[in-house]
């Protein structure tokens, strides 16, 4: 079994805090600093641009895209990271529609990630002609996949109320259609295990930032299966994406398999800080992972309901339908987060009404979630929330 007190005590937690938010934004490695500070004094300082190859950079997005593709099920060599989520939600959806010609309909929903169905609106609009985003209700996603979809593009975790699609299911009944699927993982890596090569999807994307604990701003990844690793398109076609980027060749030839998928230049110190925290993720197994989140959000459920009868739950009852976070509804829940926030409990808020709180048992336990439940029935039983000073809404929530 995982050693989750060992996986805590290799986080830089602020003494106090009980950070129910890393869905959101994971917290510090405590090796992260040392080793960004070495690679930056040790590397860029000494080796300077020597550092590309002394130093190994270039192989960083390859090297890391495979250890993240331990906790997602994918194939070895078909994960790369760089970039952002965005980017790669577009790159993915732009070479799954070129896979599958003729059809002009990427299905979504309701509870996908609003930058996918802008990125997605984006792209269909300069393609121009007939190409239509269709977005239905959760519910409606299974019947909506009819002969007319190119492509199925899914968020597997709901944003919101951490509600999960049936990636397997969803992805053979689009198959059985002939279209392809583009998973998007931003709230399943790290959160629960994920079978992407069981599953048989085509392309998936995600980011680094939330419970990989790779730090703001930290790239994201993008799978592309092995049967079209060779004849996805890039989109975007990036000079690191060439078959030969250092030939410097002004017509574009798209590198072998995964390698066409990247674009721009690695971010190396980024990089370097998600190194240390797959570090951590390396003395973890994510089928413990997923079976202590279960605990702990069964446990954060029951107190809450017990104390708050205010409070609505958004997310599913059964575990099984849901991530690694639950969602409480409650008409003035930025104010009530807000005044969480400052009784040193972090979780965060989406609109219109939704309480968001994520459980990492990489550095959460049962006496976290106890304590977060003790200050939450206080916030609410005694009205602690209605202050004005907790209903001035922040740029981010």
């Amino acid at each position: 079994m995982t050693d989750f007190a060992a996986t805590k005590a290799m986080f830089d937690l602020p003494e106090g805090v009980l950070y129910l938010d890393g869905n959101s934004l994971g917290p510090l490695p405590r090796a992260a600093q040392a080793r960004v500070q070495e690679m930056m004094a040790d590397e860029w300082g000494q080796m300077l641009i020597t550092g590309w190859n002394k130093a190994g950079w270039m192989a960083l997005p390859t090297g890391l895209g495979d250890r993240i593709g331990r906790l997602i099920g994918a194939e070895p060599g078909h994960v790369v990271m760089g970039d952002t989520l965005s980017i790669k939600v577009y790159q993915a959806l732009a070479s799954a529609l070129e896979l599958n010609p003729g059809r002009k309909v990427v299905l979504s929903d309701n509870g996908n990630f609003p930058t996918d169905l802008y990125m997605a609106d984006g792209l269909l609009r300069s393609l121009g002609g007939d190409y239509e985003l269709r977005v239905v209700d959760p519910e409606a996603v299974e019947d909506a996949i009819t002969d007319e979809i190119a492509v199925l593009m899914l968020t597997e975790v709901d944003y919101r109320t951490g509600r999960l699609h049936d990636m397997k299911h969803l992805t053979e009944k689009a198959h059985a259609h002939r279209a392809l699927t583009v998973w998007d993982l931003a709230h399943s890596a790290g959160a629960f295990p994920v079978d992407l090569a069981g599953c048989n999807a085509d392309f998936a994307v995600g980011c680094t930032y939330k419970y990989l604990n790779g730090g703001p701003g930290a790239p994201a990844f993008i799978y592309v299966a092995p049967r079209h690793a060779d004849k996805a398109r890039p989109a975007l076609s990036g000079w690191l994406g060439h078959e030969a980027p250092f030939a410097f060749d002004l017509d574009y030839r798209p590198g072998a398999g995964i390698e066409r998928m990247r674009v721009g230049t690695p971010p190396v110190i980024q990089l370097t800080a998600l190194a240390s925290a797959m570090d951590v993720w390396d003395m973890a197994d994510i089928a413990d992972v997923r079976a202590k989140s279960v605990e702990l959000t069964e446990l954060f459920i029951a107190g809450v309901e017990v104390t708050c009868p205010e409070l609505q739950l958004a997310s599913p009852r059964d575990p099984a339908q849901r991530g690694s976070q639950v969602s409480f509804r409650f008409e003035e829940g930025y104010a009530a987060m807000q005044a969480l926030i400052a009784r040193s409990v972090i979780g965060d808020f989406r609109a219109p009404d939704i309480m968001r709180f994520g459980f990492t048992p990489l550095y959460i336990d049962e006496s976290d979630v106890q304590g977060a439940v003790d200050i939450l029935a206080d916030i609410m039983t005694n009205r602690l929330w209605d202050k004005p000073e907790y209903k001035i809404r922040q740029k981010v929530t």
